[in-house]
């Protein structure tokens, strides 16, 4: 696998049928989204991974990119990770329509963005939890052909960091575009509802 990312993996039970990679948030590193691998494919079907994000930043920790607003990451960051996290996607040892992709916070917006970019090959499915669609200036979503296609967003009611109403937005657009949408919202804060991980075990074994 390409060496730009640092990464965790976890590996299949036998001949992985797909893998899934998850993308942590701003601020936690590699280790953070790692329990989740065997929470949504605890028959370890999938190879798993954790990449770390590429960037040192204040408060501290790995970032995907630098804040530049929400929905509008900083285009000088975002645009160098998203080509290293690409080519990281493409050198997996799965071809990419086999690959879930998902992640929290940061992570969900960079799974958005390589999910559906043009010109980039689509993911077999896509996890957004707790992020919004990004809006940068040269990023092309291409939103053609998503007529039933599986993506699961879940968001908190009372996100203080990234409002909700940016997750329903997300989840809408692909709806409205013919995608087959999860969508779960809990009653909390920035963080994923335990009890959606169930439902989202079911979705990536359907998925992949």
């Amino acid at each position: 696998m390409n060496g730009a990312l640092r990464f965790l993996e976890r590996p299949a039970a036998g001949e992985p049928e797909g893998a899934l990679v998850l993308l942590h948030g701003r601020g936690a590193d590699e280790h953070d989204l790692f329990p989740l691998l065997d929470a949504l494919d605890p028959e370890r079907r999938l190879l798993g991974i954790t990449p770390r994000g590429p960037l040192a930043l204040p408060p501290g920790g790995a970032h995907w990119y630098r804040l530049g607003g929400i929905p509008t990451p900083d285009p000088a960051t975002f645009f160098p990770t998203f080509a290293e996290a690409a080519a990281f996607l493409d050198s997996l040892p799965v071809p990419v329509d086999r690959v879930v992709l998902g992640g929290f916070s940061q992570g969900a917006v960079m799974s958005w963005a390589l999910g559906l970019a043009a010109g980039r090959p689509r993911p077999a499915a896509i996890v957004a939890l707790s992020g919004f669609m990004p809006q940068v200036e040269g990023l092309e979503l291409d939103l053609t052909a998503l007529d039933g296609y599986p993506i699961a967003v879940a968001h908190g009611s009372h996100d203080p960091v990234i409002p909700v109403e940016l997750g329903r937005a997300a989840a809408e657009r692909v709806r409205a575009a013919g995608a087959e949408v999860l969508w779960r919202e809990s009653p909390l804060p920035h963080t994923i509802d335990p009890r959606v991980l169930p439902e989202l075990q079911a979705f990536v074994a359907a998925a992949t």
